[in-house]
């Protein structure tokens, strides 16, 4: 049996699951840190930081200056999660490139060192987008990947791309290796 309904209807049947859906932003603690622009010169440079930590996931949204899908940037970047403060460094951290056929993995992590022999994938629901037009690279996390329940979340950005002369730009989140002030579990 085939069944044919009208494209106006299911556009809106479609808009009303989606808004039934979504939950809205007042479910989670939301937080945004700039970095100053063009701090690294050409490259992709990181100009802010925004972490929402809800209910179920945790977003981090990177904008950034020169975000290009060409392979020739050699651009990428680390997004670090800290999610026990008795510990020092980041518990996890997100790999990835930041051009087309790249790929990306989270990795449960002890310290900044994402190369270090016994770091393993974390198991969970997460992704990662980039989006070329806007500069910004996306990316969710379910709260079923940390081990605590309810934590409150830092974070910590690093990024590089090739420099038109040759080697590598990098450019962190405000200073080295110090995270953003924790953001609660909305």
């Amino acid at each position: 049996m085939h069944l044919s309904f009208p494209t106006s209807a299911l556009a809106a049947t479609a808009a009303a699951a989606l808004v039934l859906s979504v939950p809205g932003a007042a479910s989670a603690a939301t937080a945004t840190v700039t970095d100053k622009a063009g701090d690294i010169g050409p490259g992709v440079d990181l100009l802010s930081v925004k972490v929402v930590n809800g209910k179920q996931n945790v977003r981090v949204v990177t904008t950034h200056r020169n975000l290009v899908p060409s392979y020739r940037s050699q651009a990428g970047g680390k997004v670090f999660l800290d999610t026990d403060p008795d510990d020092p460094g980041p518990e996890y951290a997100l790999v990835g490139g930041y051009f087309d056929g790249t790929d990306y993995i989270l990795l449960e992590v002890d310290g900044w060192n994402t190369n270090k022999d016994g770091i393993e994938p974390v198991d969970c629901s997460y992704r990662s987008r980039l989006d070329y037009e806007a500069e910004m690279v996306r990316s969710r996390f379910s709260q079923d990947c940390f081990d605590d329940d309810g934590t409150d979340v830092r974070v910590e950005v690093k990024v590089s791309g090739a420099k038109k002369g040759g080697g590598m730009a990098v450019d962190w989140l405000g200073t080295p290796r110090t995270f953003s002030a924790p953001v609660a579990q909305g």
